[in-house]
């Protein structure tokens, strides 16, 4: 079935690219909104409006991708700007106001250091990829969110969609899951499919697995639905369907048909039921995590990618520290080092470290300097994003800032070199071709080079 989807998506993309170029614009389907009403608000779905406007791909020789070493991607984005000082990569020898009032530990690694919360972190670092020397030139949090998001520079003229979201486009379903899910919500509006269409958006959870009774959203039927009901409302909407199929010329039907199609799929599947159910996880494991909102978070990404979802971001908020950034580390930095120790040995044991690519990421770093406030401000120039899995190679160190991180020292790396590594880890070309409304060719990134010293 998710192959057939992954076909009809194709053919449909060449269809809406000629549709667009003879008209100018894409055509909109009149029984959308009785769509809506009818079927899915009657189900109590709300996954949002299905077509804005749908990416078509340039070059028919462009559909074949590769093998990749990553099947899968946890992306944990900590938004606010995390202090590369105050995390990994501590300045032990700076003077004062510019390393900060926190100590360092030694790692695994002989010679590395991190910060001193990151007691469990430092006894994996053999297993993950320190980049010390990430660089963009956005200071701004929505300017520097995007950058991440999309390895784009933001543009008036074009909305980018995310890496998740092409990763969707281009790899589809598998496992009668969606491609591609945040926990537990939607962390940015840079977070989503951009001109791709929210066909390719994240599927999110609406609520925190970290909450007692956590259910998700559009998972379960609503109360007074029973799957009697269910089944006919299903059947009305393709009755429905057929009728305006036969008197609208729209291409855009079909697709329509493949999105709801997914949306009764992931109701009525028993693969995401339980890939959900975080509660069935054993109180051991849960605990190793962290009964804490990274922990669980973390808990549920690895349960989603174990069952097949191709992309998982996940958001912890609260790194934005302008005040008393020894506090903030306090209090932040302890619940994250257990989570993601946990994540990467658990990843290891299961055997799926080496198939699934975790990526730790924020929209920019801390100035140098500590300010008036005992804080630091937002500082684009360096910083730092680690990596585990997914062909990346273990217990490595790459590239460094200067002696008060200010600037990159050693081997700069850019948004589009980390999104072409990301992608080429996934087997996705970077360099391929989508097509953005107007009929315009859009290279998933524009100029980036994949890192290969970064990989195995």
């Amino acid at each position: 079935m998710d192959e057939a989807w992954r076909s009809k998506m194709f053919q449909e993309d060449h269809v809406v690219m000629r549709n667009q170029k003879r008209h100018g614009q894409l055509a909109r389907p009149g029984r959308r909104e009785f769509l809506q009403v009818g079927a899915l608000s009657g189900l109590g779905l709300t996954l949002g409006s299905f077509f804005t406007q749908r990416a078509a791909l340039a070059d028919q020789k462009q559909f074949a991708h590769f093998e990749g070493t990553a099947k899968s991607v946890i992306h944990i984005w900590l938004s606010g700007g995390w202090a590369q000082q105050e995390t990994f990569d501590p300045k032990p020898h700076s003077p004062l106001e510019y390393r900060g009032e926190m100590s360092s530990i030694d790692t695994v690694l002989p010679g590395i250091r991190f910060n001193q919360h990151l007691k469990r972190t430092a006894k994996i670092a053999d297993k993950i990829t320190v980049i010390r020397s990430m660089t963009h030139g956005e200071a701004a949090h929505e300017r520097g969110t995007h950058n991440m998001f999309t390895g784009y520079r933001p543009s008036p003229a074009i909305t980018y969609p995310s890496l998740g979201s092409v990763v969707s486009h281009e790899l589809g379903p598998r496992a009668n899951l969606p491609p591609y899910v945040c926990v537990p919500n939607l962390p940015a509006p840079d977070a989503n499919a951009g001109y791709l269409g929210s066909a390719f958006g994240p599927f999110t959870l609406g609520a925190d697995p970290a909450k007692k009774n956590f259910t998700v959203r559009d998972l379960s039927l609503p109360g007074g639905v029973n799957a009697s009901r269910f089944q006919s409302r299903q059947h009305l909407r393709e009755v429905v369907g057929r009728h305006f199929g036969r008197i609208e010329d729209s291409q855009d039907l079909i697709a329509m048909d493949a999105f709801y199609q997914r949306a009764y799929d992931l109701v009525s599947s028993a693969e995401a039921q339980a890939a959900f159910d975080i509660a069935s996880e054993p109180d051991k494991i849960r605990d190793a995590y962290g009964r804490t909102e990274p922990g669980q978070r973390m808990l549920l990404a690895r349960r989603l990618v174990e069952a097949g979802v191709r992309f998982v971001t996940l958001d912890n908020k609260g790194w934005d520290m302008h005040q008393r950034i020894r506090q903030g580390i306090d209090a932040k930095l302890p619940p994250f080092d257990q989570a993601f120790s946990a994540l990467i040995n658990d990843l290891d044991q299961r055997g799926l470290l080496d198939s699934t690519l975790v990526m730790v990421s924020s929209e920019f770093g801390r100035t140098p300097k500590i300010n008036r406030d005992s804080g630091r401000d937002h500082w684009p120039k360096v910083f730092s994003v680690v990596m585990a899995g997914g062909g990346m190679k273990r217990g490595l160190i790459h590239g460094a800032s200067d002696a008060i991180a200010a600037e990159p020292f050693e081997s700069p790396v850019t948004i589009e070199d980390l999104a072409a590594t990301v992608y080429h880890c996934l087997g996705i070309v970077a360099e391929k071709e989508l097509m953005a409304p107007g009929a315009r060719p859009v290279e998933i990134v524009d100029g980036g080079k994949v890192r290969r010293e970064l990989l195995i």
